[in-house]
């Protein structure tokens, strides 16, 4: 199991023309179908005298769903090439959508998978690319009396903590990788005066 992934940083655009059509195209970190569904919508009034409106999005990071439009262009020539952009670059939590304004050619079902892919592929090398970890978040609550037990634990497994309230009772909060997260309620299992509280 891994606990990283890829999703763009900040939403990016690209170009690419072909015999008279221009293909535009954005790229934008996501969360969830709602926030796709606007952004289709905005694209849409923005791009309104555009001929076709092809996308594709991932999200979820352990179980990716996956999704991919054509918008009328023939079956297979733009929403695949798109989504191929997103798999080949590992990205997921992102939508990217390409405009087509058509210029009076028609360019083939080759012409066509080849241009919603080079379009696609501009926005991804124009947008900048940053890998996430997912994390499981606990709280140590604890007399003071076992301070120095709980620290010594956190000194050897390198454990990061974060705003420790240190009185009679004692509060430390600290995450860890998701995958790692069996191993860190293990650790303080056998304190019968430490309550560890998963909160994230």
């Amino acid at each position: 199991m891994t606990d990283s992934w890829k999703t763009v940083a900040s939403p990016a655009e690209g170009l690419y023309k072909e015999k008279g059509s221009r293909f535009i195209s954005f790229i934008y970190p996501v969360s969830d179908e709602d926030e796709i569904r606007e952004l289709l919508v905005k694209i849409r009034k923005e791009h309104h005298s555009a001929k076709h409106y092809c996308y594709a999005w991932r999200l979820g990071t352990e179980n990716v769903r996956v999704r991919s439009n054509d918008d009328g262009e023939p079956s297979s020539t733009a929403g695949k090439p798109i989504l191929g952009q997103l798999i080949s670059h590992e990205l997921t939590n992102t939508l990217l959508v390409v405009v087509r304004y058509f210029g009076g050619t028609l360019l083939g079902v080759s012409g066509l998978i080849n241009a919603y892919r080079e379009a696609a592929a501009d926005a991804v090398r124009n947008v900048q690319i940053e890998t996430k970890t997912d994390l499981t978040c606990y709280m140590l609550e604890f007399p003071f009396s076992s301070l120095n037990a709980v620290m010594q634990i956190m000194k050897n497994e390198k454990i990061v903590h974060a705003d420790p309230e240190l009185t009679d009772k004692c509060l430390i909060r600290f995450t860890v990788p998701k995958s790692d997260a069996f191993l860190a309620e293990s650790l303080f299992v056998k304190f019968r005066e430490i309550k560890m509280t998963r909160i994230g």
